[in-house]
């Protein structure tokens, strides 16, 4: 079983959903199935079928989410000396030398990773390609898009 690293906000977060899992959707859905098996037969009864898919589907993510949990390796940057180079959880501030675009991501790990939020997965192409560098460093990445040439301005440990 090996650790993934993530950051201590991702983990908060995973602990809020398990608890929403485990303390209000569980109950809901032991609900719904009671409430549909009242109405009788059980071979043609949607509802009844629907409320067990859903109990699947949950019961699968609370399994997940405790695995995750119990293989997370917390990593909180906010306690290291920033020396300008990006790690896992660092907030990196990129200039796209192609198109002058400015952009941040913040590294994280696999199950905090939202492309709309900035958060990037640490072995993505450009968080592979970001992880070791410098501030101040021009970097070349290869993504699926082709390549992506940046120039990394600011790296924050926050």
């Amino acid at each position: 079983m090996d650790k993934e690293p993530i950051t201590s906000l991702g983990l908060e977060k995973l602990k809020k959903e398990l608890i929403f899992l485990k303390e209000k959707k569980r109950p809901e859905i032991v609900s719904a199935i009671a409430e549909a098996r009242s109405h009788g037969d059980l071979k043609e009864n949607a509802e009844y079928h629907a409320a067990k898919e859903e109990q699947s589907h949950n019961e699968g993510r609370i399994t997940e989410i405790n695995d995750i949990i119990a293989r997370a390796n917390v990593i909180d940057v906010t306690k290291l000396n920033n020396n300008g180079k990006v790690i896992f959880g660092s907030t990196v501030y990129l200039e796209n030398l192609d198109t002058n675009e400015k952009i941040d991501y913040k590294i994280v790990g696999k199950d905090e990773a939202d492309l709309k939020k900035k958060l990037i997965y640490f072995q993505s192409p450009i968080g592979r390609g970001l992880i070791g560098k410098n501030k101040n460093d021009l970097v070349e990445i290869n993504t699926p898009a082709g390549i992506k040439n940046f120039e990394i301005k600011d790296v924050k440990y926050i």
